[in-house]
């Protein structure tokens, strides 16, 4: 399973406060704390704000005050996005496009020109699809816009687009249900990732819920999930799914590998 940290997010109010002050003690810890509990990569959202590039510059820069931190830059704006690519000193991810005919027109270029993987929402044109069969063909579309800019298969992450329990119940079900045939489009098979908070906002006991929709999600193939790794019960969750699905081998101490859940 690999882990993509969910903190380094202009929206948390602390997070914002941090950037706007240029705070680079809270953000290097903030770092630290994720890599320490089992984030393989940092996902790195400046939020919406009139310094968006300058935001962007500046945290990515500090980050790398980590020698082999790598990072998922999450934004919508195709110049931030390259401001931050083109910082990164390790191979990052660029988090994200979709099926959208601008968006991939946009965001495609830039992962190929700075070799970047790649995040893509099974998102098309007319909206979030509702089954799971319109987003295994979206992912096709997907892969095969990404080959013809040289991106490998195996260097995207599909993202069927997990949704709020609260307000669309069936979605998580889709979701689950479009994973495996997603794996089954290309040899080697694309990655496969959710947002994992997405689908307990606004819910009581919203930790649970994603405890619990994880590992399903480990059973059908999921390979990486965008979550709160300091969320110690989460992690823990993944390594006895791993094990009790002998996806790793069982010892008394496999709780103590938590740090090891991204390889």
């Amino acid at each position: 399973m690999i882990f993509i940290g969910e903190k380094i997010n202009g929206m948390f109010s602390s997070v914002r406060k941090a950037i706007d002050e240029r705070d680079s003690k809270f953000i290097l810890k903030l770092a630290e704390s994720q890599l320490e509990a089992g984030a393989k990569y940092l996902d790195v959202n400046v939020g919406a704000s009139d310094t968006q590039e300058e935001d962007m510059k500046w945290i990515v820069t500090e980050l790398h005050q980590l020698p082999e931190v790598q990072l998922a830059i999450d934004t919508p704006n195709p110049s931030v996005m390259e401001t931050g690519l083109k910082l990164c000193k390790n191979r990052p991810i660029l988090n994200s496009t979709s099926a959208e005919t601008e968006k991939s027109t946009n965001m495609l270029p830039l992962a190929a020109k700075y070799g970047a993987q790649l995040i893509a929402l099974t998102i098309g044109d007319s909206g979030i699809p509702s089954g799971a069969e319109e987003r295994v063909a979206l992912a096709a579309a997907i892969i095969a816009a990404a080959n013809d800019y040289g991106i490998k298969t195996e260097d995207v992450y599909i993202d069927p687009v997990l949704l709020p329990i609260r307000a669309a119940q069936g979605n998580p079900l889709e979701v689950l249900q479009a994973i495996p045939f997603i794996k089954e489009l290309d040899i080697p098979a694309p990655k496969t990732v959710v947002g994992l908070s997405n689908i307990s906002q606004r819910c009581k006991s919203r930790s649970l819920i994603n405890r619990a929709f994880l590992a399903i999600a480990i059973y059908v193939g999921l390979d990486a999930a965008i979550a709160d790794v300091l969320d110690v019960e989460l992690t823990q969750l993944t390594a006895a799914t791993k094990i009790a699905l002998n996806q790793d081998i069982y010892c008394d101490s496999f709780l103590h590998g938590i740090n090891k859940l991204n390889k």
